[in-house]
């Protein structure tokens, strides 16, 4: 299966605790979308969307990994499908100008809160799984300018820097 990552799974170390067999990623675009941090978390803070705009030059850029469909429910449970997120299957563009059908998460209208701002944690895992990946640059400019927060649990927050992104 080909799941497109456009938040804090692109970090791969982060997405292979969630699903083993993530593997041969490669860059894509989503078009049609902006990313948002808007998404209502458990955690009080705001998670990555990929927020549909219509407009065909508005675009969210990712990683296409392929999984195995085995480990699909693991990956739905960790994104909060059914909790504030859903699926949707979509086509992305590559670097090359192929197309590829693949499945992605996209928040729910009603988990969707615009005074959200993401942890420092979670931003770290957006822009370092994006510099991993080698998103182009002006994108990479606007994910280090987003606003973040810091994590009140200072256990969680520890917990997640752990995680490395090679």
């Amino acid at each position: 299966m080909l799941y497109f990552a456009y938040g804090s799974n692109m970090c791969t170390g982060r997405l292979r605790q969630r699903v083993r067999s993530a593997s041969q990623p490669f860059v894509a675009r989503l078009a049609g979308h902006t990313l948002r941090f808007h998404k209502r978390s458990t955690d009080g803070s705001g998670k990555a969307d990929a927020f549909s705009t219509g407009v065909e030059t508005d675009c969210v850029w990712g990683v296409v990994f392929e999984i195995d469909e085995a480990e699909k429910p693991l990956l739905d449970v960790a994104e909060g499908a059914g909790k504030g997120y859903h699926e949707e299957a979509v086509t992305v563009t590559d670097a090359e100008g192929g197309r590829h059908p693949v499945f992605v998460y996209i928040a729910d209208a009603s988990h969707i809160d615009a005074n959200r701002r993401p942890y420092s944690w979670y931003k770290r895992f957006v822009v370092e799984g994006a510099h991993q990946h080698g998103l182009p640059r002006d994108y990479l400019v606007v994910l280090e300018a987003t606003r973040d927060v810091e994590d009140p649990d200072r256990t969680r927050d520890a917990r997640k820097r752990a995680i490395l992104c090679d």
